[in-house]
């Protein structure tokens, strides 16, 4: 299970505009327009993140602040759907090419048996998902306004973290002459553990790499202490 928070930003609304998904500082991505709005902003950000994960089965809770766009996914698409995509009187909904979007990358995770669940949260109100994804969708949208590149992040890495290049041994990659330098370890993980890896490492607020090196020192000492 992922955990990532989205969110949107537009300078106007519309205006320029941002959109941005975290899940840490390895895994993230932003991006926006020179016009649009919030709700849009807000509704890419969900699209981005599901389509990163789609040839994945990674589960995901997405946190939101946007009560209209976990209601739209949560309630309305449906009906939207059944209705050919209009509203109750009749009239075309909004954001139309979003939620035609959302509805098939949903359908997608559903059928692949990923669950794809949703939490709002208040936004600009202390949480580190939340406000991570802000700053980088309003940073995006300010570049818009200003004319400048927008830093669109390095995207999903977790897999490329957690999983080796070389199953079938662990390697150590280092200086024999430098017996402080850090080393860079890859060994098969169980995809259970690797989840929970990442589950945890974000709740503690540091990268899965962090994590794992973490346990692997606490490992080592409630071994080797034993056999002392």
């Amino acid at each position: 299970m992922l955990t990532v928070g989205v969110d949107g930003s537009a300078l106007g609304n519309p205006g320029p505009a941002g959109w941005a998904w975290y899940i840490d500082d390895s895994n993230w991505a932003a991006g926006g327009w020179e016009e649009a709005t919030n709700n849009r902003g807000e509704l890419t950000a969900i699209i981005k993140i599901l389509e990163a994960t789609q040839d994945t089965d990674h589960d995901l809770t997405i946190l939101a602040d946007s009560q209209y766009a976990i209601n739209s996914i949560t309630k309305w698409l449906p009906g939207w759907k059944k209705k050919g995509w209009k509203k109750s009187d009749g009239k075309p909904v909004v954001n139309q090419d979003l939620m035609i979007q959302l509805d098939e990358l949903m359908t997608s995770a559903t059928a692949a048996g990923r669950n794809i669940t949703f939490q709002w949260i208040k936004g600009h109100a202390g949480h580190p998902l939340n406000e991570a994804a802000d700053t980088r969708a309003n940073a995006a949208a300010k570049a818009f306004q200003a004319g400048k590149p927008v830093k669109t992040g390095p995207g999903l890495n977790i897999d490329q973290e957690l999983q080796p290049p070389a199953p079938a041994q662990a390697q150590l990659h280092g200086t024999k002459d430098a017996p402080t330098a850090r080393v860079t370890v890859h060994t098969p993980l169980d995809k259970t553990l690797a989840d929970e890896i990442v589950q945890r490492a974000q709740q503690r607020g540091v990268t899965p790499h962090e994590e794992l090196a973490r346990l692997i020192e606490a490992g080592m000492t409630a071994v080797y202490d034993t056999d002392q």
